[in-house]
C-alpha cells in the first residue's frame, strides 16, 4: 500500500458564489423529505442485519439508516422503517421479541446477494438461503452471523425509540466483533480498509465503493500556530 501527496480540489467561483434552494420541511411529504435526505446524507454506511423470529427462523435485510454512535459503550443505531400499514417489519419485530441482532457489513463481492436479501419475501421465507449465503452461529447471542460477510457485530437490544408513526430507532450494544482475520492486525487493532472493500448507499438505486481513500492528519493548535499545516495523502493498493 503507498501514500502519494495529492492536492486538494479548489474551490471554484462557481461554488463561492452559488445560489442555494431552501425547502421547509413543513411543506413537503415524508416521501420529498426522503429523497432529499437520502440523496445528500451520502455515502451512508449499510447494515446487512440478521434477526431470529421467536420461532427460529432466520431473517436478513440491509438497512443505510445505520451508524456507531459510541464506543464506550459500543453502540450501533439502525433505522427501520415500517411497512405501509404502519406494522413491524420482520427485523424490527425480530429485535423487539428477542432483544437480539446482529450486523454484517457488506463488501463488494457481496453486493448481490445483499439486494436479493433486500426483497420484500413473507415472513417465512429465509432470505439467506434464497441468496445463497450461509450462516455462522452466534458467539454471545442465539441470532446468526452472515458467513461470508467480512465483519459481523453481535448486538444486543439496548433501546428502541419510536419516531412517529413510520419508523423504529433501534440501539444495539455491541458485545462481539467477528473480523476476517487477514483483515485487521490484532496487536495494533487496524483494520485493513482497502482490503475490507466495503460498499455504502447513494440516494435512488446507487451504491458507492470504498476503495478510493486518503489520509488528512488531524491539527494540534500548535499545529496551526507554526503554520503546519497538513496534506492529504492518497492511499492506493
Amino acid at each position: 500500500m503507498t501514500k502519494i501527496n495529492a492536492p486538494p480540489p479548489q474551490h471554484s467561483t462557481s461554488q463561492q458564489t452559488a445560489s442555494f434552494t431552501r425547502f421547509d420541511t413543513s411543506d413537503l411529504s415524508p416521501r420529498e423529505i426522503y429523497k432529499l435526505l437520502i440523496g445528500t446524507v451520502v455515502p451512508r454506511p449499510i447494515a446487512w442485519v440478521t434477526t431470529l423470529s421467536p420461532d427460529g427462523v432466520a431473517n436478513a435485510a440491509p438497512y443505510s439508516f445505520f451508524n456507531c454512535l459510541s464506543a464506550d459503550p459500543p453502540i450501533l443505531a439502525l433505522g427501520v422503517e415500517n411497512w405501509a400499514d404502519m406494522s413491524f417489519k420482520d427485523t424490527a419485530y425480530n429485535i423487539r421479541m428477542t432483544e437480539e441482532f446482529t450486523v454484517n457489513i457488506v463488501s463488494n463481492a457481496l453486493v448481490e446477494a445483499m439486494n436479493v436479501t433486500a426483497t420484500p419475501f413473507s415472513s417465512h421465507i429465509d432470505e439467506l438461503e434464497k441468496a445463497g449465503l450461509t450462516t455462522a452461529p452466534g458467539s454471545l447471542i442465539q441470532c446468526p452471523r452472515i458467513a461470508e460477510a467480512p465483519v459481523a457485530f453481535e448486538c444486543r437490544r439496548h433501546v428502541g425509540i419510536s419516531v412517529g408513526k413510520s419508523r423504529e430507532i433501534i440501539l444495539g450494544l455491541v458485545v462481539a466483533i467477528h473480523i476476517r482475520s487477514n483483515l485487521v492486525d490484532r496487536e495494533r487493532f487496524h483494520v485493513d480498509q482497502l482490503a475490507l472493500d466495503a460498499v455504502g448507499r447513494m440516494g435512488g438505486q446507487g451504491y458507492a465503493l470504498t476503495r478510493q481513500l486518503f489520509d488528512l492528519p488531524t491539527m494540534s493548535v500548535a499545529d496551526w500556530d507554526a503554520g503546519n499545516i497538513p496534506k492529504r495523502s492518497v492511499t492506493s493498493s
